[in-house]
C-alpha cells in the first residue's frame, strides 16, 4: 500500500508535466496517424485496382516497419534534426502497414455481386467506389485505423530521445533513475491511452453500416483535435534553449539542483545524450547536459560551464563486483585493480573522442591503451569459469568494459562474457544485484545519489571531498547490498552544463552563475 501511495503522490506532485507529457504523447500519435491515413488510403486503394503492384507496396511498407524504432529515429535526425519531425515522420512509417494492408483487404472483400449491380445500375467507377466499396470495407478498414493507433501510442515513448515530448521522458528518466515511481508515471498513462483509443475504435467498428457513414465523418475533425494538443504545452519562455537527458531532469545534481541552487530557469527539452552534442554543434540547442570527460567536448568545440556553486559531486569511477564474484574468482579483484590509477581525466576525453567521434572500436580503443601501458597480454583462453562484465549504453562505459575483458583474459585462466549496452543505472545495477552479472563501472556520484540516495545533509558533507564521497559509497553498498567498490581507475566524469565556445565567449558566459545572470536579463 505505501508503494501506491508513493506512487500516487509523485504523480500528483508532477501532474503539471505529467499533463504536459500526456497531450504532447496524444498529439505526436494522431498527428502521425493523420499523415499515415491521408497516405496509407490512397494507395491501398490504388493497390486494390491496381492487383500487380500489390506486392510490391505492401512488401516495401513491411520492409519500413520492421526497422527497429531506434534505429529509424537516428536514421531521421541527420535529414529533419531533432525535435518533432523526425518523430512523426517514424511513426507514420509504423502507422502505414496496418493502414495500407486493412484498406486493400477489405475493398478486395466487397462481394463481386454488389460491385456488378452497382455497375448495371450505371454508377461510375467512382460512385462504386465512395457509395459501394469503402461504406462496405469501412470496418476493416477502421480495424487497420485501430492497431496503427495501438502501434503509434506505443512506439511514441520513444519520442523522448530526440527531443519531441511525450510520455518517454518519465520511463526513460525511471530506468535511469532507479526511479520505479518515474518509470509508472509514464508507463501507466501509456498503457491507459493504448487501451481508451483502442476501446473507442472497436465501438466505431462494431457501428452498423447505415450508422456507420455520419459516424466516420466525424473521425477527421476528431483526429484534427487530438493532434493539435501536441501545440497545447508550452515552457517559460527564455532566448536559450537547454537541451537535457532523461535521467539529469529528475537528479538533484541536475535540473533540481540548477533549479534550487541557481534558481536557473531555461526553457529546456529532454533528449537522449546520444544526440544531443550534435545538436548543440548544429546550433539546435544552445545548452546541454553533457559529461565532462566526453569525447564530443573535443569534437564539437564546445566548453564546461564551472560549476560555481557546487552542485556536482564527485563521480569517479571504479568497478563494482559482487562480493559472491570475488569469492569465486579470487584473483579478479587484483586483476581489476591493474587499471586503478593509468586513466586521468584528459586521457579518459581522448579515449572517449576515438569511440564517439573518430568512430574507432571500442575493442580497438582499448587494447591500444593497454599496450601502451604495458598492461596488455594475449588470452590465455581460459577454461576455469566465465567472469560476467555489464556496461551501460554508452562510449566511455564499452571501453572500461572491453579493458576489463581483455585484462581478465591475459591474466586469470578464466573466460569473459560480456553484456554490454544494458541501458541506464536501474538496469545494469539490477543485473548486478540479480546476479546476472558480476560487475560492471559505475561512478561514486551515482552511488551515492542514485542508488543509496542518502539524506542531504549527508550528501553536503560528503560531496566536498571525493575520498569522503568514495569511502562512504564503499562502505554502504557492502552492508545494504553485499557489493564492493575496487579501486578507482583515477579520472572524475562528471555532470556539467555546456555550450559551444564562440557562443560562450560572445554572451561572456563562463560559470552557471554568469548563465543565470544572462538569462535574468533577458
Amino acid at each position: 500500500m505505501k508503494d501506491q501511495q508513493n506512487l500516487w503522490a509523485f504523480m500528483y506532485q508532477e501532474s503539471d508535466k505529467l499533463l504536459t507529457q500526456t497531450l504532447q504523447h496524444i498529439g505526436l500519435t494522431f498527428i502521425s496517424l493523420i499523415i499515415a491515413v491521408l497516405v496509407g488510403l490512397p494507395l491501398g486503394i490504388f493497390i486494390a485496382r491496381k492487383k500487380r503492384y500489390s506486392g510490391a507496396v505492401l512488401g516495401i511498407a513491411g520492409v519500413m516497419q520492421t526497422i527497429p524504432s531506434i534505429a529509424l529515429l537516428g536514421f531521421m535526425i541527420p535529414l529533419l534534426g531533432i525535435g518533432a519531425k523526425p518523430a512523426i515522420v517514424a511513426l507514420f512509417i509504423y502507422a502505414l502497414l496496418p493502414i495500407i494492408r486493412n484498406t486493400y483487404t477489405g475493398i478486395l472483400g466487397v462481394d463481386a455481386f454488389v460491385t456488378e449491380a452497382a455497375t448495371a445500375m450505371g454508377m461510375s467507377k467512382k460512385q462504386i467506389l465512395f457509395k459501394v466499396e469503402l461504406p462496405l470495407a469501412m470496418p476493416v478498414i477502421l480495424a487497420g485505423i485501430r492497431t496503427a493507433t495501438v502501434i503509434n501510442v506505443g512506439v511514441a515513448t520513444l519520442a523522448s530521445f530526440i527531443a519531441a515530448g511525450g510520455l518517454g521522458e518519465f520511463i526513460f528518466g525511471g530506468i535511469s533513475l532507479n526511479n520505479t515511481n518515474m518509470i509508472l508515471a509514464g508507463a501507466i498513462p501509456a498503457a491507459l491511452l493504448a487501451i481508451i483509443f483502442d476501446f473507442l475504435l472497436s465501438r466505431l467498428q462494431n457501428i452498423r453500416l447505415k450508422k456507420l457513414k455520419p459516424a466516420t465523418a466525424t473521425i477527421p475533425v476528431l483526429l484534427l483535435i487530438l493532434a493539435s494538443l501536441y501545440f497545447i504545452p508550452s515552457a517559460y519562455g527564455s532566448k536559450l534553449l537547454a537541451g537535457f537527458t532523461p535521467e539529469f531532469m529528475g537528479r538533484q545534481d541536475g535540473d533540481l539542483g540548477l533549479k534550487q541552487k541557481y534558481g536557473l530557469k531555461i526553457r529546456t527539452i529532454v533528449i537522449s545524450d546520444a544526440v544531443m552534442y550534435k545538436a548543440a554543434f548544429e546550433k539546435e540547442l544552445d545548452v546541454i547536459s553533457g559529461y565532462s570527460t566526453d569525447g564530443r567536448l573535443k569534437a564539437f568545440g564546445l566548453m564546461v560551464l564551472q560549476d560555481d556553486k557546487g552542485i556536482f559531486p564527485p563521480y569517479y569511477a571504479a568497478p563494482i563486483v559482487r562480493q559472491s564474484s570475488l569469492k569465486k574468482f579470487p584473483d579478479l579483484e587484483k586483476t581489476l585493480d591493474l587499471l586503478a590509477g593509468h586513466i586521468n581525466d584528459s586521457i579518459m576525453t581522448e579515449l572517449n573522442y576515438r569511440t564517439d567521434y573518430l568512430h574507432q572500436s571500442p575493442e580497438r580503443v582499448a587494447k591500444d591503451f593497454l599496450v601502451e601501458q604495458r598492461l596488455f597480454k594475449p588470452s590465455c583462453n581460459g577454461t576455469d569459469g566465465v567472469v560476467r562484465i555489464g556496461s551501460k549504453i554508452f562510449g566511455e562505459q564499452y571501453i572500461l568494459a572491453q579493458m576489463y575483458s581483455m585484462l581478465i583474459q591475459g591474466y586469470t585462466n578464466h573466460s569473459v562474457s560480456t553484456k554490454t549496452g544494458l541501458g541506464g543505472t536501474k538496469i545494469c545495477f539490477d543485473a548486478l544485484t540479480n546476479d546476472q552479472i558480476d560487475l560492471y563501472p559505475e561512478y561514486t556520484g551515482t552511488g551515492l545519489l542514485v542508488l543509496l540516495q542518502p539524506d542531504s545533509k549527508i550528501v553536503d558533507s560528503l560531496t566536498v571531498d571525493k575520498n569522503k564521497t568514495y569511502n562512504f559509497v564503499r562502505t554502504e553498498f557492502v552492508k545494504k547490498y553485499n557489493i564492493a567498490w575496487l579501486k578507482p581507475i583515477g579520472f572524475n566524469n562528471s555532470y556539467a552544463l555546456m555550450m559551444r565556445q564562440k557562443q560562450s565567449d560572445q554572451l561572456g558566459v563562463k560559470t552557471i552563475s554568469d548563465l543565470k545572470k544572462y538569462l535574468d536579463k533577458k
